[in-house]
């Protein structure tokens, strides 16, 4: 199969095969090095050779990418060093010239004119990296739970931008592009997508403005997926930002989030992409940013459906190729429907500590709603923030007095922020203990002044149970332990409304039931 027009080969600008193939022969590295791996994309050539890596920039011009000189390549490979110093200064070495030598030779490093430059960079195991892991099934909540706080504390670190680029160019560059490839990519569809992405656009972009202002435009990695991120020395670590183009990396903190959630709602992973969501907003406070996660979403999907067409040229095999024009077909569709409309609801989920709630609300939050899923909205979790305190450290008992609680903080803060989550269109889970008729009340008011679907559950257990289950917990933000359910149970309650679901089983059957009785409500 030959590349089809448009695809990599027809922006290439120069033959770099002889730098290619001195760079994939192991005699260029010396003794110890007695084979090379070579890894292609649209963009760069890499060679895994021994200990370091070799990463050259492939003489190409694309709309977003210009490395169709000697000089745009030398300086991008300076600046993709600077770039990724600030989340993986380890990995990144030195940029390196691969020189003609006096006697015509090649050389790396050499002392000759510079033909090319690569940059050298410390090898990691591919079977670390963050896309290997899934394929293989052993990306972790915790691995990802780790990774998100990176991103997190990456994004709070980086400089804010003051010149607002928004995406309206994005947009429209990717729906050029994507007309280029009619084979691909069907006309129809192409105009229903340019349709809908616009109308989108222009309706948040008062929003995207005030996020701009409000400093949320940053400094930002710009390609954060699951391939460009990897296990090192036990640490999640973000590499190959981008570097060669500024409005790509000078984004929304949220958009740049949005690539690692598209990527792990593709991968059929969307428990992880839920996860990943509403651990970055316990660390941010990003909840009226939600209403731009439909664009951000399929933005992000378009952008790989275009890449991955453009990859189809670079590939070395018949099989690599095909392979790249499904990946775009795929995700092209995923652009597609994450600007179908899905209206949010609101599940509160009531019971006793030790009744199993936050663990039902993870097991049905990524279901409810547009992905990545709901927002799980947790009093423990609050509690901890409001109080300054660490996720797992303990409280002292003045922490859950009625007044701490009652005071607009603990559950105040939990309804304003369900309310904020409603508003900007995505669904949520409200997870507390619910143990009086008002606070019922209040957060059901939530959904009715939103005009959302309301799904109070109320789970019970028997105590010992309940007491076996608070013990037996470590690393979670509740403090309640045998004490506390004993108390509970001493208090009224009042007429409970909500569907009850007995929780005596196990967690998976629990989720199911719950799953079920929403689909009939």
């Amino acid at each position: 199969m030959q590349p089809t027009a448009n695809s990599a080969s027809d922006h290439i600008v120069a033959d770099q095969s002889g730098i290619a193939a001195f760079l994939a022969s192991p005699e260029t590295y010396g003794p110890d090095v007695d084979h090379v791996h070579q890894i292609d994309t649209h963009g760069a050539m890499v060679f895994l050779a021994g200990s370091l890596a070799f990463k050259v920039k492939r003489a190409v011009k694309f709309p977003y990418m210009d490395f169709s000189t000697l000089a745009l390549r030398h300086t991008a490979c300076e600046k993709e060093i600077l770039v990724n110093r600030r989340t993986a200064p380890d990995l990144y070495l030195r940029v390196v010239p691969i020189t003609r030598e006096r006697d015509g030779s090649l050389a790396l490093n050499g002392d000759g004119t510079p033909l090319e430059w690569a940059l050298a960079m410390k090898r990691f195991a591919q079977k670390d990296m963050f896309d290997r892991m899934a394929d293989s099934g052993r990306l972790t909540h915790g691995l990802m739970r780790d990774a998100t706080d990176a991103i997190a504390a990456f994004h709070t670190a980086a400089r804010p931008v003051e010149d607002e680029l928004g995406l309206a160019w994005v947009v429209e560059e990717n729906i050029a592009e994507l007309k280029e490839r009619p084979d691909l990519f069907p006309a129809t569809d192409v105009a229903d997508f340019e349709e809908k992405a616009t109308a989108m656009v222009e309706r948040v972009q008062p929003i995207l403005t005030a996020r701009a202002a409000a400093g949320r435009v940053r400094h930002c990695h710009g390609d954060l997926h699951l391939r460009n991120l990897v296990l090192f020395d036990g640490q999640p670590i973000l590499f190959d930002a981008i570097e060669f183009n500024d409005a790509i990396a000078f984004i929304d903190v949220l958009y740049d989030l949005a690539f690692l959630l598209m990527d792990l709602d593709m991968r059929g992973l969307p428990d992880l992409a839920n996860l990943c969501l509403n651990r970055y907003l316990q660390r941010q406070d990003e909840l009226e940013g939600l209403a731009a996660m439909p664009l951000f979403l399929s933005t992000r999907a378009a952008v790989r459906a275009k890449v991955s067409a453009s990859a189809e040229g670079s590939q070395q095999d018949d099989a690599g190729r095909e392979a790249m024009r499904q990946e775009a077909k795929r995700c092209f569709e995923a652009a597609r429907r994450y600007l179908e409309p899905a209206p949010p609801d609101l599940v509160a989920i009531g019971g006793l500590s030790g009744t199993g709630k936050t663990t039902l609300a993870r097991a049905i939050a990524p279901t409810r709603g547009r992905p990545p899923g709901a927002v799980h909205l947790r009093t423990d979790l609050l509690r901890k923030q409001l109080w300054g305190a660490g996720e797992f450290d303990r409280l002292p008992k003045d922490a859950y007095t009625p007044d701490f609680t009652e005071n607009e903080k603990v559950y105040g803060t939990l309804i304003s922020r369900s309310a904020a989550a409603l508003a900007a269109g995505q669904s949520v889970i409200v997870d507390a203990v619910w143990l009086k008729p008002d606070e019922r009340a209040a957060v059901q008011a939530v959904a009715e002044r939103a005009g959302a679907p309301f799904h109070g559950i109320w789970l019970t257990a028997p105590e010992t149970a309940m007491v076996a289950r608070v013990t037996a917990r470590t690393e979670d933000a509740s403090d309640a332990d045998a004490s506390v359910v004993r108390l509970q149970q001493s208090l009224p309650a009042g007429d409970i409304a909500w569907t009850q679901v007995d929780a005596d089983r196990a967690p998976a059957a629990v989720a199911q039931k719950v799953r079920d009785l929403l689909e009939v409500n």
